[in-house]
Order: structure tokens, then C-alpha cells, then sequence
């Protein structure tokens, strides 16, 4: 057995949502011998503007026995069920990304196959009007899903969307109530081991001196232990993903808010659009090279439902990820471990799936070198299915009208997404050679919503002498009876968790 090899003492730096979420998980998880303390300046001000998340978030707060009533009244928060995306395959197309299946698979073929046969014979209804969360979103309703796996009303998901200061806020009283130690300050150096290279502890601008054993960077953009101290190095992936700028405005909310984000494309990039219970998050994601900030800022002012509340924040990235999220004693977490633009709300999820894997491979003090490079191997692995998921919706444009259209679906795309875009160009299928965040609703949706129509459908369509039309025409009657019947999202909000 040797010596004890137990991790006592662990430092997280930096807040947000971040920090507090690691220091919320961390403290539920290591509940005996385990000090946690969490430094943060109140001077740095934090990413978080109004953030959506996808599903997974679910799990987390249940993981912290979190009431999602309590939650969503303590962040302001709304219910999504999918992003509606307008003017990203051509310029007049919309489509929607549900959470959840298209239906329900009733034949060994899926569904999209006897949709796209029904299409094929004159059938106009489109593949949107088969999924559940879609006929409730455009009609504003919400509902919970319900247990019963025969009704229509178990085959749709939901996420939220919520401000991530409150949020951190929120997570931060849950940490310290388990004994989460919160310090006030900016760090001003840190100290390595001579011999190893290891981070030893921070010295404050104060000069006070804190150490331990694991830390935890969630220090954003500048990765201030990751990148600052041990010179981990970056992979720019920003020639696939060449928008590097966001300016964010929230507004004021003209009427209940929507059960979905939109994304918006516009000139050089696109808009988002975040409603929460008390207002609504916007933001302009671009390209510097075809688009002056001044001209965003103007674009973006010009499209919001209400009056801004607040100045413009700027923010500034390269899409991309560390060579290593865990480097030595030192784990990233957030904005610190790479940058996925937020198109498909992957930010908070990424915090999560780290998190996750701190728990799932936390390491004893000899930092065993095969838990750490199980870690960075899954980790660079969910990164680049997500990337290539991000990339897909730009790749498959067909807008011209501008340069960043015009690059983007011209440019050579990574071999792992070449290989799904050609599969599903052939015969409609979805392929996955790995386990991916988004399961296949989420790559058709894609596909299908910006043009990616297959040449040929599965062959085994012709053996199974299926004619699907009446059973896909009854799915979609029971999909709007049952959004008729459910409650607007905004009396379910009043109602549920009013803030």
C-alpha cells in the first residue's frame, strides 16, 4: 500500500461559474479530510452574461440535490427546449434544433428515413413538425415530460437558460455551506517547485501565501496556472472557426419569454438571443477580420426587442483548446481549458464534463501520468466532436453574401466531419465512430435545416414495405393536440418559480 497518497488540500482559482461549480461538486463529492478553498477578486469582472445550457445540466444540479424550482427562482431563470436557427442554411431558411427524437422510431429504419421517402412522394410537412419540443417552443407552451413512454409527451428533453452571475452566486452559497473557504483577492505570482515544475501555492498582491496539493484553474481566458505558470501550449483551431469577438447587450423584455434561444446568422457572424424572467440576453459573435467592432455594436443595437440596459461588454477569443487540460498538479476547468464559440450552448457543459472527470479519475498526490492522460485523451475527444459539430452548421451554408460565408463553406473541413457530412449526403445516415454529446436528432437536425438532403435513402427502406405517411400524419396530430393543451412557458414560469 505505501504511503497515503491522499489529496488534503486543493485551490481552485477564479470564480464564475466555473469556480463555484467546481467548488459545489467537489465539496458534495469529497465530504471527509478535504480542505477546498476558492480565491476570487471581485475586481475581475466574470464571462457570464446570460447563459443556455442543453440537458446535462439537469443531472449536475440534481447530482447537488438542487430544487429546480428554488434554482430557477434564484437565477432568474426560463425553460429551453431547443434553438431555433434562422438564416444559416439560406438566408430566408429557418429550422429548429430540438432537444430530444424526432418522434419515436416505430421500424427497425428511422424515422427521418420514411420522412425523407414520404417527402419524396409530395409530403410537405417538415421534419421540425415531427418533434415534440418543436410544437411546444413555437407555440410558447412548456410542459415536464411526462414518465409514460407510449405518450408523445415522453419524447422531448429541456435545459434552461439562467444568468450565470446568479448562478455562481447561487452554487457559491451551497459550496461554503459544506465548508467551501472563499478568499478575496487577485493573485500576483505563482511559485513552482524547483525539482518538478509542479505549482507549490499562489502569493496574493496583499502577500498573503496559499498552497496545496491539486489545483484547479478557473481562471477564464488568461489560464493564469495552466498556461501562465506551466506553459501548456494551445491548439488554435480558429482557421475552422474563424469568429474571434463577441460584444454582448442584454435588454429589456418585451413579453413572455420564449422556451428556446435563437441563433441568428447576420453579416460576418450571428446573433444570440437569451430570455430570461427579467430580460433578455443578446449578443453579436463575429469575425474581426470582416467586421469593425463599432459596426457590431451598431448592428446588434439595432436589433434588440427592447431598450439595451447597460453598456456593451467585449469579450475576445480564439476558438480552440489547451495540449492539456491536466498538466502536472493543475486541472482547467471553463474558459481556461479552450474556447468553443457558444452556438450550441456548449460552455457550461464543458465546466461540467471536467468536473465529471475530476470525480471519475481524481488523482492521489503521485498524480499517476496514466489517470492524467486517460483524462486529456477523453477530454481532447469531446472537444473535437463538438468542434466538429459547431463547424457543421457553418460548412453547410449556402449564403454567399458575405466574406465569412462565402470562407467558411469553401474551406476544408477536419476528416471526422467530412466522413459524417458524406455518410449522411449518400444515404441519410448518421455515423459515429465515438460517443458523442450530440446524438443524432442533433447532427439530422443540422443536416437536414441547412440543406445537407441525402442523394439516396437507406436501402433497407425498400424491403421493409412500410408506408409511414398516415402513422407520421397521426404523430404530428398528437404532437399540436397535446402543445394545445399544455400551459404557456410564461404561466408556467409565474407559476412554478417566479422570481
Amino acid at each position: 500500500m505505501g504511503e497515503d497518497q491522499t489529496i488534503r488540500k486543493i485551490l481552485i482559482v477564479g470564480g464564475g461559474s466555473a469556480g463555484w461549480m467546481t467548488a459545489a461538486m467537489l465539496s458534495n463529492a469529497l465530504q471527509r479530510d478535504a480542505q477546498i478553498t476558492l480565491i476570487e477578486s471581485e475586481e475581475i469582472g466574470t464571462v457570464g452574461v446570460g447563459e443556455a445550457t442543453i440537458p446535462p445540466i439537469r443531472l449536475f444540479n440534481q447530482t447537488l440535490g438542487i430544487d429546480e424550482r428554488e434554482f430557477m427562482a434564484r437565477t432568474q431563470g426560463s425553460f429551453k427546449l431547443g434553438i431555433e436557427f434562422v438564416g444559416w442554411g439560406a438566408e430566408a431558411s429557418r429550422y429548429f434544433h430540438p432537444f430530444g427524437p424526432y418522434g419515436r422510431d416505430f421500424d427497425m429504419v428511422p424515422l427521418h428515413q420514411h420522412w425523407l421517402k414520404a417527402r419524396a412522394q409530395g409530403e410537405t410537412a417538415p421534419l421540425d413538425d415531427h418533434s415534440m419540443a418543436w410544437a411546444l417552443a413555437k407555440a410558447g407552451k412548456f410542459t415536464h415530460p411526462a414518465g409514460d413512454p407510449r405518450s408523445v409527451l415522453s419524447t422531448f428533453d429541456y435545459a434552461y437558460h439562467f444568468d450565470a452571475g446568479l448562478y455562481a452566486r447561487f452554487l457559491r452559497e451551497k459550496a461554503e455551506a459544506r465548508g467551501v473557504r472563499r478568499i478575496e483577492g487577485k493573485i500576483a505570482d505563482v511559485n513552482l517547485y524547483g525539482e518538478t515544475g509542479y505549482v507549490r501555492g499562489v502569493t496574493l498582491e496583499d502577500g498573503r501565501q496559499f498552497e496545496a496539493e491539486l489545483f484547479i484553474d478557473c481562471s477564464g481566458f488568461r489560464g493564469l496556472l495552466i498556461e501562465g505558470a506551466l506553459k501548456t501550449g494551445y491548439d488554435d483551431w480558429s482557421h475552422w472557426l474563424p469568429c474571434d469577438r463577441a460584444v454582448a447587450m442584454p435588454c429589456e423584455k418585451a413579453s413572455d419569454p420564449t422556451p428556446y434561444t435563437r441563433s441568428t446568422a447576420r453579416e460576418a457572424g450571428w446573433q444570440w438571443r437569451i430570455p430570461l424572467q427579467h430580460r433578455t440576453g443578446n449578443g453579436y459573435v463575429y469575425c474581426s477580420q470582416f467586421m469593425e467592432d463599432t459596426r457590431a455594436v451598431d448592428l446588434l443595437s439595432q436589433r434588440l426587442d427592447g431598450k439595451a440596459l447597460g453598456d456593451p461588454r467585449h469579450l475576445r477569443f480564439t476558438a480552440g483548446r489547451r495540449r492539456q487540460h491536466w498538466n502536472k498538479n493543475v486541472i482547467a476547468v471553463g474558459l481556461s481549458s479552450g474556447f468553443l464559440e457558444p452556438l450550441e450552448s456548449t460552455s457550461i457543459h464543458l465546466i461540467q464534463a471536467n468536473i465529471s472527470k475530476i470525480i471519475g479519475l481524481f488523482p492521489g498526490r503521485d498524480f499517476d501520468p496514466a489517470t492524467r492522460d486517460e483524462f486529456n485523451r477523453i477530454a481532447h475527444g469531446e472537444m473535437e466532436r463538438i468542434r466538429d459539430f459547431i463547424i457543421l452548421h457553418y460548412k453547410l451554408t449556402q449564403r454567399q453574401d458575405s466574406e465569412l460565408w462565402r470562407y467558411v463553406s469553401a474551406m476544408e473541413v477536419p476528416d471526422t466531419l467530412a466522413l459524417k457530412i458524406e455518410h449522411f449526403r449518400r444515404h441519410g445516415r448518421l455515423i459515429a465512430r465515438d460517443l458523442d454529446l450530440f446524438a443524432a436528432p442533433s447532427w439530422l437536425a443540422v443536416h437536414i435545416g441547412q440543406g445537407n438532403m441525402p442523394q439516396a435513402l437507406d436501402p433497407l427502406l425498400e424491403h421493409r414495405g412500410v408506408d409511414a405517411r398516415e402513422w407520421l400524419g397521426k404523430l404530428r396530430g398528437a404532437m399540436v393536440a397535446e402543445a394545445a393543451r399544455a400551459p404557456s412557458h410564461g404561466d408556467v414560469l409565474r407559476q412554478h418559480c417566479p422570481a
